[in-house]
């Protein structure tokens, strides 16, 4: 399987979507856009929830009709579909009337399809930027959405912001068989998954993946490769997946980061999970699928 088609598999990766950069610009089209009947847009409200079916199992789609256009923000363009849709993001203090339900990510992550979950994934993160990005962090000026909802512009000293996401490495790690997995202070017990953390300035990939599994685990690694990545919006994160290679089992104690670090074979992880004393990260994390397709070797790795 490639990376690609890994990535595929990965929840709020599914999303098949023509952003249409060039259109954001056009005040015509934009206009006309949002207009027609055929468009759709994901209202998304406080605490990064989006408005859903009364089922929970999609988002509500709402169509230029259905939207308090007094009270939603302005409106920012997601992309079209291959059928041509266009599709806008926009907020709301609050839902609209009618039925249906305010959900989070992680609760449409399993219940929505895959360009459902994408396509939230994509309108929370791009209004949590906005929400974020309504002052200018240079002078302090009050900024103007432009290009779609893209770019927030200040006025007062002419710099211009536009979305941003925040790399993070998550790394399966692996010795002779055994596979290095860690437990966070508050997770319940026997749960444990992957480590990670954020990139740094000045960074590559691979030295972070060094850097990272060394401050919490104490664990020197001799080589990494790319897996699979995931748009991870809680709030603006992406996940970059990765396998591992360490000199040697030898751990030290951690940065505090992790309340527990230790080294699991195929047959010793089966056997908690099967007597449910161990537990993996939810299924529609990047984490699971590192730590499942580690445990597939199996056959062919003892």
């Amino acid at each position: 399987m490639s990376a690609s088609q890994r990535s595929a598999r990965n929840a709020y990766a599914g999303l098949v979507l023509d952003r249409v950069h060039t259109l954001r610009d056009d005040a015509t089209w934009l206009a006309a856009a949002q207009a027609d009947a055929r468009t759709r847009f994901v209202l998304t409200l406080p605490e990064s929830r989006l408005w859903a079916t009364p089922a929970g199992d999609a988002l509500q789609l709402l169509g230029p009709a259905a939207l308090d256009i007094a009270q939603r923000a302005p409106a920012s363009l997601l992309g079209l579909d291959d059928s041509g849709v266009a599709y806008f993001q926009t907020a709301s203090a609050r839902p609209p009337p009618g039925p249906g339900q305010a959900l989070g990510l992680r609760a449409l992550a399993a219940t929505a399809d895959a360009f459902q979950a994408g396509l939230a994934a994509y309108a929370a993160a791009l209004a949590h930027w906005q929400h974020t990005s309504r002052w200018c962090p240079a002078c302090g000026g009050a900024t103007q959405r432009d290009q779609g909802g893209h770019r927030a512009h200040c006025a007062q000293c002419g710099l211009n912001q536009f979305p941003r996401t925040d790399p993070a490495v998550i790394v399966l790690v692996e010795h002779a068989g055994a596979a290095l997995l860690g437990r966070k202070p508050g997770w319940p017990p026997g749960r444990f998954s992957t480590l990670a953390g954020f990139v740094e300035p000045g960074e590559t990939l691979e030295d972070a993946v060094r850097r990272e599994v060394f401050e919490e685990s104490g664990a020197v690694i001799s080589a990494c490769d790319y897996h699979s990545s995931q748009p991870w919006p809680f709030p603006t994160s992406l996940m970059l997946g990765f396998t591992a290679r360490a000199v040697s089992r030898v751990l030290a104690t951690g940065d505090g980061e992790l309340a527990e670090v230790r080294w699991f074979t195929r047959a010793g992880l089966r056997a908690g999970l099967a007597a449910g004393t161990l537990s993996l990260p939810p299924s529609f994390s990047v984490a699971h699928h590192l730590i499942t397709d580690w445990l597939g070797r199996a056959r062919r790795t003892p």
